[in-house]
């Protein structure tokens, strides 16, 4: 597994970012498309359909998607994640702070919901007081319970994939750098 710091061993073309909700996810990957010239899909808008249901064209969208040899997008939904990792020759693992990705989680989740901004296929965020009366149903609260679901899964990866290169992000700062770090010293 590498550091922010270490170089990547080829340039790659086929990325999966994975982390907790609130990690930066998404904002990620869609940085990592600008540079490395690789288009991004915000797996969230292939998942979710009106009234916040998953899309039944989900899987096959991503099966489009994983097709192609250059792609970025976030490694989410079990549905397909083994699918999304056998295509992958990258999985960047940000493995921020629970406080840091709890904080991100929600603050985001206030400034949509207050702002009502329109997310994938027209949904906005539920009210608030769904942390308390909707508990399986909540952002927050899958927050909460999901903080260390990549503590053990990625390691495993790790050793079951040597073939699949792996950088980890600690903070927000190392995952500042890694990019940063692209754009200086592009992998060939």
């Amino acid at each position: 597994m590498l550091s922010a710091d270490q170089p990547l061993p080829h340039r790659p073309r086929r990325v999966l970012v994975c982390g907790v909700a609130g990690s930066g996810k998404t904002t990620l990957a869609a940085r990592l498309g600008g540079i490395l010239d690789l288009p991004h899909t915000d797996i969230d808008s292939l998942h979710w359909g009106p009234a916040w249901t998953p899309r039944p064209q989900f899987s096959d969208d991503v099966d489009a998607l994983i097709a192609g040899e250059r792609w970025v997008t976030e490694w989410s939904y079990r549905l397909v994640r083994e699918r999304l990792l056998d295509r992958a020759d990258l999985l960047v693992w940000i493995d921020h702070p629970f406080r840091v990705t709890f904080q991100r989680a929600a603050r985001r989740t206030v400034r949509r919901r207050l702002r009502r901004e329109v997310l994938w296929a027209g949904n906005v965020e539920p009210p608030l007081h769904t942390f308390f009366t909707r508990p399986d149903d909540n952002i927050l609260r899958w927050t909460i319970a999901t903080r260390d679901k990549y503590r053990q899964r990625v390691p495993r990866i790790a050793a079951e994939r040597p073939d699949l290169t792996i950088v980890r992000l600690g903070s927000p700062a190392e995952a500042a750098r890694f990019a940063h770090r692209l754009i200086t010293h592009p992998p060939r």
